[in-house]
């Protein structure tokens, strides 16, 4: 706790994080593809917009409180769906972050390549949640899984788009990093370098997929089988009438992921959507797109002001999330920013890194005279010159 306190933003997890998790596993976090040029604009992104405060506004109280896809938020951004999480923090992997989101008060997604199943995740805490979900080829198994997550209480559905294939990660290819990790001489040392990473992850069902019981169960050693597994998932034609039915078989809040152009976020809007998620998969997809927070305008004027817009790549500050208000988002989710908390420190890890983007994001209110997110409008932010 100690080590979490002494972390005053979300930089300083990162850098706690590389002490507790092995190299490969903190690279596989924080790389993305090819030469990463996307990865790091979607950060300084945010560089390009400033900060208009608005002078002699009453803000003696403010109200963070908000709604994200039908649910109550505390603050204008969640957490997003990260896979494999048990590589991160073996002995909870996703039960940390949906806890400390619960006490937190904002919404928990949980991924279909979670380690520990839909139902251990529901029944972790009492916060709402979101299911992330691919087009999965066997309509069949797709079928349960959206049984499964609506049995479980799970509040909307996240469909992401942009994985049909694997981006060119060249930081995991350097590492010798495989899904789950595998033994080689190389990343053995590594591993050992962790102890206390190691001891977990071999004691814990960090190398499981919880949603599919019946794939092979792989160890670190072992991972062809788990692979080939994987491989045989996805449905690889994937279309808009894919995304329709989807949303139809949900009947509930449905978000489509990965959208990165106006023209995606009306046709999401036209197959029924209630929300799109402005994402690039963090950089580690496409290298070369913009960033997420680049498109936030013209996608607001493209879909009118009902349907949601959630920025997601490159939050790393209270004031980004402050930022793509200004610019028509309705919230922001959190991948990095969640992870690295979890990797420094489990549960306690994420609530510090929430914590931290709390305190950031309601001083950048206080400071820019706003006292409610209603408040927060294009009159506070301009693209600097």
């Amino acid at each position: 706790m100690r080590d979490l306190q002494s972390c005053i933003n979300i930089d300083d997890l990162a850098k706690l994080a590389a002490k507790k998790v092995p190299t490969p596993v903190y690279d596989y976090v924080e790389g993305g593809a090819d030469d990463e040029v996307t990865l790091s604009r979607n950060c300084t992104g945010f560089q390009r917009y400033q900060i208009i405060p608005r002078a002699l506004q009453d803000v003696s109280r403010i109200d963070t409180h908000t709604r994200i896809m039908g649910c109550e938020a505390s603050q204008p951004f969640y957490i997003s769906a990260t896979g494999f999480s048990g590589m991160m923090c073996p002995k909870d992997a996703e039960l940390a972050g949906a806890r400390a989101a619960s006490r937190f008060g904002v919404p928990y997604t949980a991924s279909t390549f979670s380690n520990r199943s839909l139902e251990q995740i529901s029944a972790s805490s009492e916060g709402d949640k979101f299911f992330q979900v691919y087009v999965l080829d066997d309509d069949q198994l797709a079928s349960d899984l959206n049984l499964r997550a609506q049995a479980a209480g799970f509040k909307a559905m996240v469909l992401t788009i942009d994985t049909i294939v694997g981006g060119n990660r060249e930081r995991d290819a350097r590492s010798g990093l495989s899904i789950p990790p595998t033994l080689t001489l190389k990343s053995t040392l590594q591993f050992m370098m962790r102890p206390k990473w190691l001891l977990q992850y071999l004691k814990s069902e960090g190398a499981n997929m919880g949603n599919f019981p019946k794939m092979p169960k792989v160890s670190l050693g072992d991972s062809h089988a788990f692979v080939e597994a994987m491989s045989k998932l996805f449905k690889k034609d994937l279309t808009w009438e894919d995304a329709r039915r989807m949303n139809e078989q949900w009947n509930g809040p449905f978000a489509i992921k990965g959208i990165m152009s106006a023209a995606d976020a009306v046709k999401a809007k036209e197959i029924g959507a209630n929300a799109v998620i402005l994402s690039n998969h963090g950089g580690r997809q496409l290298d070369g797109t913009p960033a997420p927070i680049e498109l936030v305008q013209e996608v607001r004027e493209a879909v009118g002001p009902d349907m949601e817009i959630i920025v997601d790549g490159g939050i790393r500050r209270g004031t980004d999330v402050f930022k793509a208000l200004a610019l028509g988002a309705n919230a922001c989710s959190l991948g990095r920013a969640y992870v690295r908390g979890l990797s420094a420190g489990g549960e306690e890890g994420v609530t510090r890194a929430l914590t931290l983007l709390k305190s950031e994001f309601e001083r950048c209110m206080i400071l820019a005279g706003c006292s409610s997110i209603e408040q927060i409008g294009p009159e506070h932010i301009r693209k600097a010159l």
